[in-house]
């Protein structure tokens, strides 16, 4: 039970450390009407803003009120949920899928930052979830269009960078083309929540340039086979950009706009490990670069935990193994979970009646997949429950029903919406 506490502790100590109370306060100051970001200086010539998106933007926003709050003139941040600020407007859009609401918040966004001067200066909140929370797509596509797109890609297990590829050449938002709609100096206060803190994958990149083409757009759409499948006003845009006939992304960065990663899955592991070595635990930072089908990695990560294990192996115990990033789940059923939560039952199947062994898989931002859960953790107890209510390991998963199953065997994590997202943390703790 000690181990399955520790875990847990482990795991809601690293979501604090990259809150955004904690970490904007480590990175943005100001003094005398100039703001001081990692080690640069931004004059506020005349009216300061703030904008935003993502799941952690209303976070975000609070914490830039309690350092700017004089000087701040206005703005707007678009959340998956909505709470009175302030200064700043916070409105809501929607995730995974975005809806009217994205696409009212989206225009919203384009208005009031194609309305600032050269002489005004604003500061961007960005965080994950963006690319879904606002949107403006690519006339003649519509939301309807926009949405069945965005199922279709996600629902075939498509990594997140090729699936922003395709968002980017179909909305007037992504890959820079929001930045584009301004005259304003500006900085972008980054969240990350993809793997290896890519500028050009985060939220979608709305302010930033964009490496990819119509043309990459097209053939990952080929490689996938989908370029059948996809809506007839999504192919036709897409091709319309092959051939010329609409404007390609920005490829160069704005030089009014700068980006800085203030917060990452790296930045939370780290504080996994000072937590779990005041412990008592040898703790190390295996990768925070995880990706892959999430069951697959299920199997990598046990074998390490079963290894240690063993009397023989001369890793010193007890011993907290820590992994980040974000897996994926190629979904074949209709049941309720996530990512984390289908780590650990697939888990759970390698790990059976070994003790002394407890895996924790769950995401940052406090809900995984289509559940309400953060995700869960696993010993030789929930295997031992799991017999006692004769729950069969291989038909949840088939169903990709994790949820219900960790339901039944008192192994879900419950944080709510963290206010954070940096992807997921997977920590595994071995003893003797």
């Amino acid at each position: 039970m000690r181990l399955r506490e520790d875990a847990v502790n482990i795991f809601l100590k690293s979501i604090e450390a990259v809150h955004p109370k904690n970490i904007i306060p480590e990175n943005l100051s100001v003094k005398d009407r100039t703001i001081y970001i990692q080690n640069k200086s931004f004059p506020i010539k005349d009216r300061l803003f703030i904008f935003g998106s993502g799941k952690a933007s209303i976070e975000m926003a609070k914490a830039v009120e309690n350092i700017l709050s004089e000087h701040i003139a206005g703005g707007t941040v678009v959340c998956n949920y909505t709470q009175k600020l302030k200064k700043i407007k916070a409105i809501e859009g929607s995730h995974p899928v975005p809806t009217e609401k994205s696409i009212k918040a989206g225009g919203i966004l384009i208005e009031e930052i194609s309305k600032l001067s050269e002489k005004d200066f604003f500061i961007y909140l960005l965080s994950g979830g963006s690319s879904a929370l606002i949107e403006k797509p690519i006339d003649p596509i519509t939301l309807e269009d926009f949405r069945k797109t965005t199922e279709l890609l996600l629902k075939n297990s498509i990594p997140i960078e090729e699936i922003n590829v395709i968002r980017k050449h179909i909305s007037q938002i992504k890959g820079g083309r929001l930045g584009k709609k301004t005259k304003a100096r500006g900085i972008v206060l980054v969240l990350s929540d993809v793997v290896g803190d890519d500028l050009f994958t985060i939220g979608s990149a709305p302010l930033y340039y964009d490496r990819s083409t119509y043309k990459d757009a097209y053939n990952i759409l080929k490689k996938y086979h989908l370029l059948d499948e996809i809506p007839d006003s999504v192919k036709q845009v897409i091709l319309n950009g092959v051939e010329g006939k609409i404007e390609d992304t920005p490829k160069r960065e704005n030089p009014k706009i700068k980006h800085f990663i203030i917060g990452s899955n790296f930045i939370a592991l780290q504080k996994a490990k000072e937590i779990a070595e005041k412990k008592g635990y040898t703790a190390y930072i295996f990768t925070s670069l995880l990706k892959g089908e999430a069951r697959e990695i299920a199997k990598s990560i046990t074998a390490i935990g079963l290894e240690i294990k063993k009397t023989d192996n001369p890793v010193k115990k007890p011993v907290c193994i820590l992994f980040g990033g974000e897996t994926t789940v190629t979904v074949k059923g209709n049941g309720k979970g996530g990512r984390n939560q289908e780590l650990c039952l697939s888990a759970l199947k390698e790990i059976k009646e070994t003790d002394g062994i407890v895996l924790l898989s769950g995401g940052t931002d406090g809900i995984d997949g289509n559940s309400d859960a953060a995700g869960s953790v696993i010993s030789a107890e929930s295997f031992h429950k799991a017999k006692k209510l004769d729950l069969n390991i291989d038909l949840y998963l088939e169903n990709n029903n994790s949820y219900n199953f960790f339901k039944k065997t008192g192994d879900l994590i419950f944080t709510g919406k963290t206010g954070t997202n940096v992807m997921d943390i997977i920590i595994m703790i071995v003893e003797k």
